[in-house]
């Protein structure tokens, strides 16, 4: 990873620039607000200038990673990396157990990261109920989980 790169959690600041990242990257953000921001982590250099960012959805001790994106220019330079483990580093000190995610396309980054396929019926009733699996994600999204 490239030296220089730290995490923080979003502020109100960050929401267009998560925002314009997420769609630019094709992910969901329809139910994006400001109010998730608070469960968000941003990759910014050391001039403090943001880089990418990483959510979170807790649903009691599950949690539903979300829309890790990171930007174009800084790619392959270890900071979803970073970012998927300080937000698992956070959602272990707030009780989360295990995290939970669908991907279109990065089931064989996050299977790097120990994430496991799982079956649809498999996903736990409180991710089932979530906006993003219910409706946000198309039903061929590679569902995956790690214990924490």
């Amino acid at each position: 990873m490239s030296a220089g790169i730290d995490t923080r959690p979003a502020a109100a600041s960050d929401f267009d620039i998560v925002k314009s990242w997420l769609s630019a990257a094709g992910l969901p953000s329809a139910d994006l607000t400001t109010a998730h921001l608070p469960h968000f982590l941003i990759a910014v250099t050391d001039t403090g200038v943001p880089i990418g960012a990483v959510g979170i959805e807790n649903v009691g001790s599950i949690g539903l990673l979300r829309s890790l994106v990171v930007d174009p220019s800084t790619r392959s330079a270890g900071v979803a990396g970073r970012l998927v483990s300080d937000l698992e580093i956070r959602a272990k000190k707030q009780g989360v157990s295990e995290l939970w995610l669908l991907t279109t396309d990065a089931d064989g980054y996050f299977s790097k990261l120990r994430y496991e396929r799982r079956e649809r019926r498999q996903a736990p009733v409180e991710i089932q109920r979530t906006r993003e699996f219910s409706s946000l994600c198309p039903g061929d999204a590679v569902l995956m989980s790690k214990l924490l």
